[in-house]
């Protein structure tokens, strides 16, 4: 994967297919620290131990459709390529949480990528469940909550023009502290 926002896309959509109606997604960029960290929290059906164990090892996957799964062990890798630290946990019937630090400075520390896009696909392609997104930069934070988006709709879904519209404005705002 070329970018980190493409590794929460894959992670989130793995969130969705376990049942999850609840994500949320964190990215925090500390330069001050020199970090960067992405945690991603869903309140899907969860691991047990023996598949936690197994999930971050290459080529493990429980999909039907692909006998390879390289998500988490690509981003493990990724953060460790980059100085820094992979670790999920996770619960039957609970959910799952993944956590990934970088260095924010190393020269190995992959690209973020278009986050906006990659929430706005997420948000427009799900729009029956529930996103958080925060991002953080310098201490600066910006919040999409679905939840408040879609009570502000009145029951008009959020994929309707008018409830991207509201979505992209969001992101824009966010886009811009960068």
């Amino acid at each position: 994967m070329e970018d980190l926002s493409l590794h929460i896309l894959d992670i989130v959509e793995n969130s969705i297919r376990a049942g999850a109606d609840r994500i949320e997604i964190r990215v925090c960029e500390d330069k001050e620290n020199d970090l960067l960290s992405i945690e991603i929290i869903d309140n899907g059906k969860g691991m047990s131990e023996a598949i936690l164990k197994k999930a971050v090892g290459p080529f493990f996957t429980t999909k039907k459709a692909r006998r390879v799964g390289l998500g988490l062990p690509l981003l493990k890798q990724a953060a460790e390529m980059a100085n820094g630290k992979f670790s999920i946990e996770s619960k039957e019937g609970k959910g799952t949480r993944v956590k990934a630090t970088f260095e924010y400075n190393h020269i190995d520390r992959k690209p973020l990528g278009n986050i906006s896009k990659t929430i706005e696909t997420l948000v427009v392609g799900n729009p029956s469940v529930d996103f958080y997104y925060e991002y953080r930069k310098d201490g600066i934070l910006h919040i999409l909550d679905t939840k408040k988006i879609k009570e502000h709709l009145s029951g008009m879904s959020i994929s309707s023009s008018r409830g991207i519209e509201l979505i992209r404005e969001n992101l824009n705002m966010e886009e811009n502290s960068r």
